[in-house]
């Protein structure tokens, strides 16, 4: 049958890209289908990041995020080298700019040496300038394994990949998924393009994974909420004010790291983002609105119970969103030197938050399974640089059900 598929794998970003290609490579006679709903590969979060191989320097030691972030990163930086994508292991610094910061540094320190990461240091405001000569600070953390790539490129070569091993997976775009049905031989999925019926599912649908999760008959205990972050880039004039990747030191108290400053693979140089609630969940645009989604996230207790404990951040990352000279003074922190003539608006991204019903945020990769079918529930950053790891945790849980 045309439309019959040994697995079918929902999402066409880098996680469901890399969980397809895992499985696939354990299973090469599997006829797998990856069902995409935009008209191109690693359209939301996967395309739309910072462009960043993380080290995992922050992650929780002993989380899924932490070793999946530095084997992912390994692998990837192997992945990248061998299939010719676009990628730099240039360092970054996480800068201090007042004592209290200063203060972090060592928990820092320790942090990421426990996820394996070596060679970090504390630098002193001279070092800091050797390396970034415009970058104002007290101390710095230098960590070496922080990189540059082109995600996009990376999600071109999976597909690539997949289809090397077997030629009759396949993966179609602009097709969205309806309902999932089943039955006691085979899953009947319902899209607009077509239905298909398939042995078993994996599901990696970023922003939607709660919904698609729900319609296999999951209960959950948390819902996806979005927020975009805007970025701004620098002009040309001002690219020599950064060289590689400047941050600043996460505030332990918000669930957001703060704008930083990281130079692509194309020569462009971002700054950003913020982080804005949306009343929609591909809410790319200021004034974006979906009224479905908008209920959907302000009916749930746990929205509001963010809102409650994060509101002075809220407000404050609002009114940057809203003010260029309000966002340029928290780049100025890092980067004094910079005017207003040296930023234009750049784009925006979208990232899933897992909230539980008690406000907090879900920060760890949830994977789950359900019958024959797993769900890619939460994919939090650092996704996209462990995507390879992700993948092959899927594929362990895959090939562990019978």
């Amino acid at each position: 049958m045309k439309n019959k598929f040994d697995l079918i794998v929902v999402g066409g970003g880098l996680v469901g890209l890399s969980s397809a290609y895992k499985i696939q490579k354990s299973n090469p006679k599997m006829r797998i289908l990856i069902i995409e709903k935009e008209k191109g590969l690693a359209f939301h979060q996967s395309g739309r990041n910072s462009g960043v191989l993380h080290s995992g320097l922050y992650y929780k030691p002993g989380s899924y995020r932490a070793k999946n972030c530095v084997e992912g990163r390994l692998e990837m930086v192997e992945f990248a080298r061998k299939h010719g994508v676009k990628h730099d292991v240039c360092g970054k610094l996480v800068v201090a700019t007042n004592q209290s910061e200063v203060a972090l540094l060592p928990n820092l320190i320790k942090n990421g040496t426990q996820n394996g990461l070596q060679n970090l240091r504390i630098l002193d405001s001279n070092e800091i300038k050797s390396i970034e000569p415009f970058v104002e600070g007290k101390a710095a953390i230098w960590v070496p394994q922080t990189g540059i790539i082109d995600f996009r490129s990376v999600a071109k070569k999976i597909k690539d990949s997949i289809f090397e091993i077997n030629s009759n997976s396949c993966v179609k775009l602009n097709t969205k998924i309806l309902k999932i049905s089943k039955n006691s031989e085979f899953q009947i999925i319902y899209t607009n393009n077509g239905n298909f019926t398939c042995d078993r599912l994996v599901s990696c649908a970023g922003l939607f994974s709660d919904r698609i999760a729900k319609s296999d008959g999951l209960n959950l205990d948390f819902k996806i909420v979005g927020f975009r972050g805007d970025y701004y880039t620098l002009e040309d004039e001002a690219k020599h004010k950064v060289k590689n990747l400047i941050y600043p030191v996460p505030n332990p108290d918000f669930p957001f790291l703060g704008v930083h400053f990281t130079r692509m693979t194309d020569g462009e140089v971002e700054c950003g983002p913020n982080a804005v609630f949306i009343f929609k969940r591909e809410g790319y645009k200021r004034f974006s609105f979906d009224l479905g989604d908008t209920i959907d996230s302000l009916n749930y207790l746990g929205t509001w119970k963010l809102f409650l404990k994060h509101w002075k951040f809220g407000i404050n990352e609002i009114a940057k969103a809203n003010s260029k000279r309000l966002f340029l003074f928290h780049l100025k922190k890092l980067v004094p030197s910079l005017k207003m003539s040296d930023i234009r608006p750049g784009r925006s991204g979208v990232r899933a938050m897992a909230l539980g019903k008690d406000g907090n945020v879900i920060e760890d990769f949830r994977i789950v399974s359900n019958g024959k079918n797993v769900h890619v529930i939460n994919a939090p950053s650092p996704a996209a640089t462990a995507c390879l790891s992700i993948g092959q945790k899927v594929a362990d849980v895959f090939n562990k059900i019978n």
